[in-house]
């Protein structure tokens, strides 16, 4: 037996200087779902139906990203969490559990340690705690790719890095209509610039061990934008964290990976 598609409401909330674009699936608890560098709620498609089964599954674009006011930079990770903490706000929501995937999981960590009695749970998705060599190294040569080449090669070098193969090839039938469809995602140059440079500024590797809040850390063992060992980090830094590698599914683990990545998610939120 299937399950039911449950219908989606769409708002529009007011966090202060930015609309944001919320869509919100099932009934329950409350769960959000917070996007990474992307910033838009439609990365986690594979991730609502099933976790509106037991939440009430809440997704939105970041400030600047998707359907939320353009234009818009975010002056670090931090920035970010205020706006969701202003989204929560605004909804009336008091406590709800987070899965943050990479640069959601950055702004995951800022809520645990600065308001954790917002937080039920905190899932940290493909995250880290701060940057290493091999991390900076990375988002410095993908900015220098966006400034000096165009966001078509931005893009293109991302998708590669955070996406198997194995999951890739087979969509890649047309690279110019695969292309073009996330080329008119780009949010612009300033704003993804900005978002890059909290990238690059986000560390809490000295404050993680502060975190009283549940946490599950996972990541993928072939992940090249964060590595695994940066997912063992988080889950040793923080008390109680439970840590779990998936075997495949690159960075984008809850895409490439769903039907091993929702079920260990889902065991942790719901337990």
């Amino acid at each position: 037996m299937s399950e039911v598609t449950l219908p989606t409401e769409v708002q529009r909330i007011d966090v202060g200087d930015a609309e944001i674009h919320v869509e919100v699936t099932g009934s329950g608890p409350d769960l959000l779902l917070v996007a990474g560098l992307g910033g838009r709620g439609a990365f986690w498609a594979n991730q609502v139906q099933e976790f509106a089964q037991h939440f009430r599954v809440i997704t939105f674009d970041h400030r600047g990203c998707g359907d939320s006011t353009p234009d818009k930079v975010v002056y670090g990770a931090e920035h970010m969490a205020q706006d969701v903490l202003a989204m929560m706000d605004a909804m009336g929501i008091k406590q709800a559990s987070l899965v943050g995937h990479s640069t959601g999981g950055a702004i995951g960590q800022h809520i645990a340690l600065e308001q954790p009695e917002r937080l039920s749970k905190l899932v940290l998705s493909c995250s880290w705690a701060g940057p290493d060599t091999y991390l900076t190294e990375l988002f410095r040569t993908r900015r220098e790719i966006l400034i000096s080449c165009g966001p078509l090669a931005y893009l293109t070098m991302g998708t590669y890095l955070a996406m198997p193969s194995s999951i890739l090839q087979p969509q890649m039938s047309s690279a110019r209509k695969f292309m073009e469809e996330r080329l008119a995602a780009f949010p612009g140059l300033e704003v993804e610039l900005s978002r890059i440079n909290a990238v690059y500024t986000h560390d809490l590797r000295s404050r993680l061990h502060h975190i009283k809040v549940p946490t599950l850390c996972i990541g993928s063992s072939d992940d090249q934008i964060t590595p695994p060992g940066f997912t063992q980090e988080m889950g040793e830094l923080i008390e109680g964290a439970q840590t779990h590698l998936l075997a495949r599914g690159g960075h984008f683990a809850p895409i490439a990976a769903t039907a091993d990545y929702n079920p260990r998610v889902l065991e942790f939120l719901t337990a």
